[in-house]
């Protein structure tokens, strides 16, 4: 049975990226090395990995990449932190 990754990089600069694999450590150490310049991790370097999680379904692997993509900072960080709870209420932008 093939594993998918949907995983979280926080960036050097604090920044985070999205990213969804079915080699997880093949793909971090490709990130660190730089392998694709135009990427959005390339000029961040150092990376950490912040979060992961597994699927057997590549779909919905997909689909929780995209949904974790259209996150805010804060939401991320309550997954990040399995702050779980606190993910209902943490919505994209916030409205005066």
């Amino acid at each position: 049975m093939k594993i998918y990754y949907v995983y979280i990089i926080k960036c050097a600069d604090k920044t985070y990226y999205t990213g969804l694999t079915s080699n997880l450590e093949n793909r971090i150490k490709e990130h660190q090395l730089g392998k694709h310049q135009e990427s959005y991790t390339y000029k961040r370097r150092p990376l950490k990995l912040a979060f992961y999680c597994e699927f057997t379904e590549v779909g919905f692997a997909i689909d929780w990449e995209k949904r974790i993509k259209k996150w805010s900072r804060a939401k991320k960080e309550a997954l990040i932190n399995e702050e779980f709870k606190k993910l209902p209420n943490l919505a994209k932008k916030k409205f005066k």
